[in-house]
């Protein structure tokens, strides 16, 4: 049975294997859950949270694999708005860039439509996609399970090409291929299920390698710079604007949040009570877990 306890300290020092120095040192890092947050009206039920983050004026944006597909809600967990209804087959990874743009990864295909990284305007409206709809591929115009996409503070894209491909893909601000690099593997450079993509303030590139239970640390051209294996098996990765990781793992037993430091690999806490493929930090400090296959929800903690 899954633990639905409350957040729990971690303390020690982890050895670890085939990385750089990055030392798992004494934490204690304290969140209550939200009980019974943000249930939806008419009895709907949440399904599949594939993705979660906060727009620039606290808004929770939510997108899930049921239609209609968008839900945002205030903190409160109050429903505002629903959208996006028949809009995507099987949304995985979701972010909100600094311009406040919407970006889905639609990680299947079907009828023609999927296989693409979507990219949004606040009110729906297609901006650009990336991939070509309904085509899977390892190519530089198509994806074969998009999980998870990033953007840098100059426009760069970056896609986490996993579930089938093992790579990352780098595109130009305006959707140009740049470049592409991994394959299956576990040695540097490598992966199995390349899950999830993160950018530091740095703007190197953080990648959830979920199948090597590690984070691999990359240039912005792709060059390997060192991998962590502190945070578990990361199927979801969220860098903050003061370069704070949190790390959602999915394994059960001993999966949950982790928190650190993107600058140092130091882990500083750890919530429990969830099994998250996405995470999301208000401006409170609160922390939103989305749940897929393991809960079929959507859950709040609170900072004590």
């Amino acid at each position: 049975m899954r633990a639905r306890g409350l957040a729990l300290l971690i303390t020690g020092v982890v050895f670890i294997a085939g990385a750089s120095p990055a030392p798992r040192a004494a934490g204690d890092s304290r969140y209550r859950l939200v009980e019974h947050w943000a249930p939806l009206p008419d009895g709907d039920a949440w399904g599949d949270v594939a993705g979660v983050d906060v727009d620039q004026t606290g808004t929770l944006v939510v997108v899930r694999r049921t239609s209609p597909f968008v839900i945002e809600l205030n903190p409160a967990g109050q429903v505002l708005k629903t959208w996006g209804a028949g809009q995507f087959v099987w949304p995985h990874g979701f972010r909100i860039d600094r311009n406040g743009a919407l970006w889905v990864a639609d990680g299947r295909a079907a009828d023609g439509r999927g296989q693409q990284v979507v990219k949004l305007s606040r009110e729906g409206r297609v901006l650009m996609t990336l991939g070509t709809a309904g085509v899977a591929g390892e190519t530089a115009s198509t994806f074969n399970g998009p999980c998870d996409v990033a953007v840098a503070a100059n426009g760069d894209i970056f896609v986490a090409d996993g579930h089938v491909n093992n790579r990352i893909v780098k595109f130009s601000k305006d959707g140009r291929f740049l470049k592409a690099w991994g394959r299956r593997g576990s040695g540097p450079g490598e992966f199995s299920v390349p899950h999830t993509i993160a950018l530091d303030s740095q703007g190197r590139v953080f990648v959830g390698d979920r199948g090597n239970r590690r984070i691999q640390i990359f240039s912005p051209d792709g060059q390997f710079i060192e991998q962590w294996a502190q945070f578990g098996r990361p199927s979801g990765l969220l860098i903050t604007s003061d370069d704070t990781l949190y790390a959602a793992d999915v394994s059960e037993p001993g999966g949950g949040i982790t928190i650190g430091s993107a600058n140092t690999g130091i882990v500083s806490g750890r919530i429990e009570g969830t099994l998250p493929e996405s995470i999301a930090v208000d401006r409170e400090g609160s922390v939103y877990a989305g749940e897929t296959t393991t809960g079929h929800t959507i859950r709040k903690f609170i900072r004590q």
